[in-house]
């Protein structure tokens, strides 16, 4: 009888032993560390060939160019970093008046050393939580790569040299700066016809967040915010610029060399 139980154990173990022996010895593991292979091949090739899509293929597919040829005197400058972009607009009397409001968020537009505002639109959760890489937390990461609410944020600047790295300095005409500025204004969220400041958001005295038009989301996100404002301004890029590198290689790619000057973009 105890024989019996014995040999009961070891069929119900060879019987359970089997499937194991078959995928060893027909090669199981191996295949599945093939499949495993293909799919992260095929998923870093899709993903090459959206970068350089997003790249290649322009936004606008057609640029119908001015009947004469347009006298592009105004400068603006791009600054970016490995995640993110800025607009910077030169002050000027009518750029003070359009953003008045600045100063009830405590900006001081009177400085006689500002040069700049600069403008950048993104996530709220990552643009006020992650002041500093050190900052860095899994929410608002997580966040990122969800749906966010947005915000604009604006800095006062000075001088900015135009071959610093990280600037790119970008050409416009009258027209193309105003449509630019228009642009730029119409992405702050207006309550009771006015900005909505976020007070106590900011990183320093000199800068400011405020409520912003959209949602905000890794695929979607600032970057694609400043191409969208380009375009405004007359120029071509990328169909999809999710990173400050795309952008960059876009408008390169898609525009004359006289829309830029003096710049030393990011390696």
């Amino acid at each position: 009888m105890h024989s019996e139980k014995c040999m009961g154990v070891f069929s119900r173990l060879e019987t359970a032993n089997k499937p194991l022996k078959r995928l060893i010895v027909g090669g199981g593991f191996r295949s599945v560390i093939s499949r495993i292979f293909r799919r992260v091949s095929f998923a870093l090739f899709a993903l090459v060939l959206l970068v350089g899509l997003g790249i290649l293929v322009p936004r606008p597919l057609w640029h119908v160019a001015p009947a004469g040829k347009a006298e592009r005197s105004r400068q603006i400058l791009m600054l970016s970093n490995s995640i993110h972009t800025d607009i910077a607009i030169p002050i000027d009397g009518d750029l003070l008046s359009r953003f008045a409001f600045l100063r009830k968020a405590g900006l001081d537009l009177d400085n006689p050393n500002l040069r700049y505002l600069v403008f950048g639109w993104g996530g709220r959760s990552f643009y006020i939580e992650t002041r500093t890489w050190a900052d860095l937390k899994a929410g608002p990461v997580l966040k990122s790569f969800a749906l966010d609410r947005s915000v604009m944020h604006v800095e006062l600047t000075g001088a900015i040299p135009p071959n610093a790295r990280g600037v790119t300095v970008i050409s416009l005409d009258p027209e193309g700066l105003e449509r630019l500025k228009q642009f730029v204004l119409g992405s702050f969220e207006q309550t009771n016809g006015q900005p909505s400041a976020l007070i106590g958001s900011n990183y320093g005295p000199n800068d400011a967040f405020f409520e912003a038009r959209g949602y905000f989301n890794a695929l979607m996100g600032c970057n694609t915010w400043t191409a969208a404002a380009l375009r405004q301004a007359g120029l071509t890029s990328g169909l999809w610029t999710s990173l400050p590198f795309m952008l960059r290689w876009s408008l390169e790619l898609h525009n004359a060399d006289e829309r830029f000057a003096a710049s030393h973009a990011l390696p």
